[in-house]
């Protein structure tokens, strides 16, 4: 199979950006276009969920890389609980910085389109873009995948859980920022007659606001305002920061260590990491994202303390391939995009992590255990590239008598699980690298230099 790195279209909120605040990675208000501020407000505005207990920054914690930071979760089912109690999703949180720069989601038939008869190309296309692991929120709404993705959570029983999308607007206008809404998106944006009885419905897991038919129009027009707002922020230099080791060095700013160095060599050639995570620049000379936006099964196997996983466990994740089978005209390539997740951006795939510090990271806090893949099996850095190293040349855990390994029963006992979904497992760019120890953790070093925060401001 012939790998596309497809160039993508992109525009880079800010290539360097400095000024950022020293405890949070967040630029200050007066640095955000108003838009942006308004979208800043909505992200971390709890109330913006059935028990006033969750907002988006929830599960996208800007210290943590814009993923969750809790440690006891992280380092068990890795799923995050929802607004009401007891309710889990079925993934990690991904996460939600450089989300932005995804492109609209769409099938690429690459040289077939142009009459390329080569034996060795895909008769399938390889699906690009979107947001979520499995590419559902893919811009054919608003325009924009971020935006997309911004209108799920607040919705998702088992996320923020608010029951109509009307509860959303009415606690944004309504709100200690109501004003900035109008600002931004005019005086008559949250015009809206809101019903007496608002409040107590959107306490209601399947309340559902009455309006007239006018202003539910108003509501599903401000909504996409909420999610457009949400984007904005998301696009900001407060989230796409471009300030890591990486990008000092591209600046010549900064020199790699050995370490980084031999790292840098061995995720380019002998650890085939730049054939999903493209690291070279976009176009302008745009800072790389290491990521092509397309998805793959890696053979990756299934969390067994996902909370999900342990209230259904027959369940399988189909990945991006449920997704294609709800879209008319894809779903015949799903049986081929079965288990397949979207490809992360690895910018920040380190921040946070206690195992950081092992790389001389500097810490402004607390520093937390992260968890890997969608469903969060693996729990460094390190156990990642252990796993595309050795996943073909270790014994199965299965063949030991060993069922539902966690990484740990893995690495104790010499072998790794079978794959969640046997079906499509990429076995061209992992599974035998023949790393040596030295290499895995070079691998690791360089990865940890992607981490926001090394060219930001010292001044509060």
């Amino acid at each position: 199979m012939k790998r596309m790195t497809t160039p993508v279209p992109i525009t880079v909120a800010a290539a360097l950006a400095a000024s950022l605040g020293t405890t949070s990675a967040l630029a200050s208000e007066d640095e955000l276009k108003p838009i942006e501020e308004l979208g800043s407000k909505i992200f971390f505005d709890r109330r913006l969920s059935i028990r006033l207990n969750q907002s988006c920054a929830t599960c996208h914690v800007p210290a943590a890389g814009w993923v969750g930071d809790d440690p006891r979760i992280n380092e068990a089912g890795a799923v995050y609980e929802g607004s009401i109690r007891g309710e889990f999703g079925n993934r990690k949180p991904p996460s939600s910085a450089y989300a932005t720069l995804s492109p609209i989601f769409y099938a690429d038939f690459g040289n077939r389109l142009l009459g390329d008869d080569e034996p060795d190309l895909a008769v399938d296309p390889q699906f690009v873009g979107g947001n979520f692991w499995d590419g559902r929120a893919t811009g054919w709404e608003l325009g924009n995948p971020a935006a997309d993705q911004a209108q799920g959570p607040f919705l998702n029983p088992v996320e923020q859980a608010l029951p109509d999308a009307a509860c959303v607007v009415n606690r944004v206008c309504e709100g200690r920022y109501g004003d900035l809404f109008d600002q931004v998106w005019g005086p008559n944006a949250c015009n809206i007659a809101w019903p007496r009885d608002i409040n107590r419905v959107c306490t209601l897991p399947d309340g559902q606001v009455s309006l007239s038919e006018q202003d539910r129009m108003k509501v599903n027009n401000a909504y996409d305002r909420v999610a457009l707002s949400v984007a904005a922020f998301e696009d900001s230099s407060a989230s796409n920061a471009f300030t890591s080791k990486i990008d000092a060095h591209r600046a010549g700013l900064y020199e790699f260590t050995a370490q980084e160095d031999l790292g840098r060599q061995i995720f380019r050639d002998k650890g085939k990491c730049s054939a999903c995570h493209v690291g070279t620049p976009g176009p302008g000379a745009a800072p790389p994202l290491f990521t092509n936006f397309t998805y793959d099964n890696l053979g990756v196997p299934k969390n067994p303390l996902n909370p999900f996983l342990l209230e259904h466990p027959n369940w399988m994740d189909p990945g991006l391939s449920g997704f294609l089978e709800t879209v008319s005209g894809f779903a015949a390539y799903a049986p081929s995009n079965l288990g397949k997740q979207k490809v992360p951006t690895l910018r920040n795939v380190g921040l946070g992590s206690c195992e950081a510090r092992e790389y001389g990271a500097e810490g402004r806090g607390p520093c937390v255990t992260k968890a890997y893949m969608h469903n969060g099996y693996f729990k460094s850095l390190w156990q990642v590239v252990h796993f595309y190293n050795t996943r073909d040349t270790k014994d199965s855990c299965e063949s030991k008598g060993i069922v539902d390994a966690t990484v740990d029963v893995a690495l104790e006992n010499d072998c790794w699980p079978a794959p969640e979904v046997a079906d499509n497992v990429n076995t061209e760019d992992l599974g035998d690298l023949n790393l040596n120890d030295a290499e895995e953790l070079a691998l690791v070093a360089f990865m940890m230099a992607m981490s926001d925060g090394y060219l930001e401001s010292d001044d509060d």
